[in-house]
């Protein structure tokens, strides 16, 4: 009989002995960056995050979803999950930009490096099809309880998406176009900046828009370890058996979802 879970949890408790500075270090770093954003968020009075939200999604996405925006929130504060909904906001957007700060390089290099992409595919497909529940155990053991863990949890749930799509944006640049930049003198900097992640920027922004979708699903499971936001009032519903409670927060998060996801998609349509 093969006990692979048995040297994977020697595994992670030889890391959490011997790192546990580095993970004490990682651990006050992103937990700073996350009390950033939610002092940002909740710095601005509701109505004016709604106001802001509302035209930009008016800009990017039409009258309809801005209107939606509008009452949505609006319902949101009116439910009273505003500073619960602002949390879940700073968590998903922390982690989001971290995700993406690792995702993009290393989908440039898969899009760039046939051997890169070969290696990665297996490693990404591990990463979304492994449930999400069990980036929680190593993710508690490293850092403790609270948003951290739940903040690495999440961007290792969320990042697949963008690395796959950064890779096949920069690959669908037109062989013709990079041929064409390079006989003008194009160094490979000015080729990737000035040439390929411009006209992969469309195929990027979709990956990004999956990345915060992602994230967003993630961070209500990360409740169970203590991240906070919607997912704790989700969950406390469901602990407590108190059905409206948990329909309120579930449909605090779904609004919360639609908002995000079609502000960037309209982003992503108005690059192409």
């Amino acid at each position: 009989m093969i006990h692979l879970g048995k040297y994977i949890e020697i595994a992670i408790n030889w890391l959490t002995e011997n790192f546990a500075s580095f993970f004490d270090a990682l651990s006050f770093g992103i937990g700073g960056f996350i009390e950033g954003f939610q002092h940002l968020l909740f710095g601005i009075p509701f109505y004016i995050t709604i106001l802001l939200l509302a035209v930009l999604a008016w800009f990017k996405a039409g009258k309809g979803t801005a209107l939606f925006t509008l009452l949505g929130l609006g319902l949101i504060y009116g439910m009273g999950f505003w500073e619960e909904t602002m949390q879940t906001l700073a968590l998903v957007l922390s982690a989001t930009c971290l995700a993406l700060l690792l995702g993009i390089p290393l989908g440039i290099w898969t899009g760039k490096s046939k051997r890169c992409e070969k290696v990665m595919r297996p490693i990404l497909d591990f990463m979304q099809t492994m449930p999400a529940f069990v980036y929680l155990i190593p993710a508690v053991l490293f850092f403790g309880l609270g948003t951290v863990p739940g903040a690495f949890a999440t961007i290792i749930f969320a990042m697949p998406p963008v690395v796959r799509l950064t890779g096949l944006g920069i690959r669908q640049v037109p062989i013709n176009v990079v041929e064409a930049s390079r006989s003008f003198g194009a160094t490979s900097r000015q080729l990737l900046f000035k040439v390929e992640l411009p006209l992969a920027l469309p195929t990027i922004l979709t990956g990004i828009n999956q990345t915060i979708m992602m994230s967003l699903s993630m961070v209500v499971i990360a409740a169970m370890i203590s991240a906070g936001g919607l997912g704790e009032v989700v969950l406390k519903g469901i602990t407590q058996m108190k059905i409206g409670l948990g329909f309120e927060g579930g449909i605090a998060v779904v609004i919360l979802a639609i908002v995000l996801d079609r502000i960037t998609q309209g982003i992503a349509r108005s690059k192409k």
